[in-house]
C-alpha cells in the first residue's frame, strides 16, 4: 500500500514538472525571443503561451523576434537565418512563419518556410501588416504580436480548406471603424433633419417663390437696363490613355520565394514601422 502512494505521488510530482515547462519549437528555442526587451512579464507570458497553442494545434511553428540592431544584416537575411540555424520549423518541410522586429532599423520582416509559404501569400502579408504594424508604430507591440499570432492561426486554417487567402481571397474587414463611422453619420444626418424641420416649422409667413422679384418690395428698386449675362460655362474633357508600366508587385497571387544563406527557400516580405 506505502509503495502505490508513493509511486502515485512521484507521478503527480512527474506530471506538475512537465505541466510546467514550456513547449519548445523544434530548435528547443521558445517561439518568443525578445531581445529588445519590449514586453513585461506577464505580457511575455500571456504571447508565449499563445504562440506555443497556435503552434503545436496546427503544426506550424508561430515565432516572434524581437532585436536591438540587425548588425549589418538585411531584415530577410537576419529572419531566415535565425528560423534556419536555430531550427524553427515543423516535420522534414520546416513549416513556420517568423515575424522578426529590429528597433534601431525600425524594420519588421516576416519569414515564412514550408507550409507557411502557402499560408502567407504576398496578398495575405500585405493584408496582415495593414492590421498590426499600426500598433507597432505606436509602441502597442503586446498587441501587435498578439494581433500577428491570430492572423497566422486565421491564415493557416484557410489554406487547409484548399484555398489560401490570397489577392482574391483576402479576409473581410471587420465590423469596425468604417462601420462605426457610417453609424455616427447616419445619426448626424437625422439629428440635422430634426434640427432643419424645427426651423422650417417656426417660418409661418414666409413661402418660397418661383422668381427673384418676388422676394422684393414693390416700388423699392426701378431697373433701367436688363441684359442676359452668361456666368459659367460646362466643358466636358476626357483623359487620353497612359500607356501600361510594368509593375514588380505581384498581382498573380501567391507566393514569391528566395533562398537563404542556408540553402533553404523561404517566402516572406516586410518594411518600416
Amino acid at each position: 500500500m506505502m509503495k502505490k502512494r508513493l509511486l502515485a505521488v512521484f507521478f503527480a510530482l512527474l506530471l506538475f514538472v512537465i505541466s510546467a515547462v514550456p513547449v519548445l519549437a523544434a530548435g528547443d528555442l521558445p517561439r518568443l525571443v525578445d531581445d529588445a526587451d519590449l514586453l513585461s512579464d506577464s505580457e511575455e507570458a500571456a504571447l508565449q503561451n499563445k504562440l506555443d497553442e497556435i503552434s503545436e494545434r496546427q503544426r506550424v511553428d508561430i515565432v516572434v523576434v524581437t532585436v536591438n540592431s540587425l548588425e549589418g544584416e538585411s531584415a530577410m537575411e537576419y529572419a531566415d537565418d535565425f528560423f534556419d540555424y536555430y531550427g524553427y520549423g515543423f516535420g522534414d518541410a520546416r513549416d513556420g512563419i517568423l515575424l522578426l522586429l529590429s528597433m534601431e532599423e525600425r524594420d519588421w520582416y516576416i519569414s515564412t518556410s514550408g507550409y507557411g509559404i502557402t499560408a502567407v501569400t504576398d496578398a495575405g502579408r500585405s493584408y496582415m501588416s495593414e492590421v498590426f504594424v499600426g500598433d507597432l508604430s505606436a509602441g502597442n507591440y503586446a498587441a501587435a504580436f498578439t494581433i500577428f499570432a491570430e492572423l497566422c492561426d486565421d491564415f493557416i486554417s484557410q489554406a487547409d480548406t484548399g484555398m489560401p487567402y490570397d489577392v482574391d481571397n483576402l479576409p473581410q474587414e471587420p465590423f469596425g471603424v468604417f462601420s462605426n463611422l457610417l453609424i455616427a453619420l447616419g445619426i448626424g444626418f437625422v439629428i440635422s433633419l430634426i434640427a432643419t424641420g424645427i426651423m422650417k416649422g417656426k417660418l409661418k409667413t414666409v413661402h418660397s417663390q418661383s422668381a427673384a422679384d418676388s422676394y422684393t418690395r414693390k416700388g423699392s428698386m426701378q431697373l433701367t437696363k436688363e441684359s442676359d449675362l452668361f456666368l459659367y460655362k460646362h466643358v466636358e474633357r476626357s483623359e487620353k490613355p497612359k500607356e501600361s508600366t510594368s509593375s514588380t508587385s505581384n498581382t498573380s497571387g501567391g507566393s514569391s520565394t528566395h533562398t537563404s544563406s542556408s540553402g533553404s527557400t523561404h517566402g516572406g516580405g516586410g518594411g518600416k514601422f
